[in-house]
């Protein structure tokens, strides 16, 4: 590697090393090399086998440790071992945040069906031939990590191939939100509304979020009827029904309701297993089924976590030179705590950090404010999202039903505060080794 690279590498290496659990450290972050460094940007290779995950879970901590050494607004693309200097408008972008684009790994093709889902396969396909026309709206709801957002993305997909130049518009409803408030600090409200309203297929991800956002409420609202009252389609995903959304307005909810609504479940064990052949195969991943197997046993929370689990079955048994066996799965799990609910595991964090820093552990959960408080759940998000596979999401429910952008905020907090503040490094190492991280 350039001789220029070596010292900014090495105090990124080091960073990462420090906020990292050792075993995930060396599954994932051990094999990364630098690439090259072009202006503010970083490339940085990536073995295939965990490239992808590595873009998914740990280009945010990447990029705030770039930005210690390269300067704030540093970039960091995770690019294929063969890339080479030049290549950068060919590498592999993957953006911080949730995406605003569609996943072309998310089809109908590469959706496993089972008991639990098949209703939800069946009525999303229908939507996508026939947009507008078979069922609208369509609500798909399940726990975290059971597809939903798969077939939000297959439809988008499939009517992008096979739509004849209809439109697709995706958005979380974060981003929905994020854009309606930039809208209206540019004064632009009109260009937003016809992103929505003029799309011919609209797709929108975790609505439970708009519970707490008044105004965006809405402007959803509005865009809702505007797109149904044209004739276009919409499908919507959430982790509840809309009978259970809280603090949801009446006519919202009767308006996700006057479609079809359509549960999906946690998949059984031969739908896991089906899964893990079938994300093997397309990632051309060399395990036995004995491997895949064991992984469907220990892991049955979510298809979310159960990927993860193959992932990092594949990247320890590279690091180390084996092959992957069932024994290698049992290990490797236990110690990664993959086998323990994200309630259980959330609980823990939650306890240790309020055994930590002293405070009443319901005080984490509540919308407190004392600094006391608010910094023991800030350092308590961070460890969830470095010490467990969830979602931002995921963990925001996790602690009172809060938003991902709060979960956001505080990881970047705590983050940007290891190296400044010993008293918030010493208790967050006090912590990973409580609970069995270090």
């Amino acid at each position: 590697m350039p001789e220029s690279i070596e010292p900014i590498w090495s105090g990124i290496r080091d960073d990462l090393r420090r906020e990292t659990p050792d075993l995930k450290f060396h599954i994932w972050l051990d094999p990364l090399e630098p690439a090259a460094v072009q202006g503010q940007t970083l490339y940085v290779k990536a073995p295939e086998h965990i490239r992808g995950w590595v873009g998914e879970r740990y280009l945010p901590l990447l990029r705030r440790a770039a930005e210690r050494h390269l300067g704030g607004g540093a970039a960091v693309r995770i690019v294929g071992s063969d890339w080479r200097a030049g290549d950068g408008e060919r590498a592999e972008v993957r953006a911080v945040g949730p995406a605003c684009t569609l996943n072309p790994r998310y089809t109908f093709e590469q959706f496993v069906i089972g008991d639990g889902n098949r209703f939800g396969h069946a009525a999303s396909l229908a939507a996508a031939e026939l947009p507008g026309q078979a069922y609208n709206p369509l609500f798909l709801h399940g726990p975290p990590g059971v597809g939903k957002t798969h077939l939000l993305h297959a439809i988008g997909n499939y009517v992008r191939r096979y739509g004849a130049g209809l439109s697709v518009r995706y958005a979380t409803v974060e981003e929905f939100t994020g854009d309606f408030v930039e809208a209206i600090r540019a004064r632009s409200t009109s260009a937003f509304r016809e992103s929505f309203r003029g799309a011919d297929v609209v797709l929108i991800d975790d609505v439970q979020f708009l519970a707490s956002k008044e105004r965006t409420r809405e402007e959803f609202f509005h865009t809702f009827n505007a797109l149904l009252g044209s004739g276009r389609q919409l499908v919507l995903t959430s982790d509840r029904p809309p009978q259970e959304l809280p603090e949801l307005e009446q006519r919202l909810e009767e308006r996700f309701r006057s479609g079809l609504v359509v549960e999906l479940e946690t998949p059984a064990f031969d739908v896991r297993r089906a899964i893990l052949f079938k994300r093997a195969r397309l990632d051309q991943v060399d395990v036995g089924p004995d491997v895949l197997s064991e992984i469907a046993r220990c892991v049955s929370s979510s298809v979310r976590a159960l990927e993860g689990a193959l992932i990092s079955v594949v990247a320890y048994a590279s690091m180390r030179g084996e092959q992957p066996t069932p024994a290698l799965v049992r290990h490797l799990l236990n110690r990664l705590g993959t086998e323990r609910s994200a309630p259980s595991r959330l609980s823990e964090i939650l306890d240790a950090t309020a055994r930590e820093f002293d405070v009443p552990r319901e005080d984490l959960l509540a919308r407190t404010r004392r600094p006391p408080v608010a910094r023991a759940r800030q350092v308590a998000m961070f460890l969830a999202r470095e010490l467990t596979d969830h979602s931002l999401p995921e963990i925001g429910r996790g602690f009172g039903g809060r938003n991902h952008t709060t979960v956001l905020h505080a990881v970047n907090s705590v983050s940007s505060s290891l190296g400044t503040d010993p008293a918030v490094r010493s208790a967050v190492d006090n912590l990973k080794r409580r609970l069995g991280s270090r």
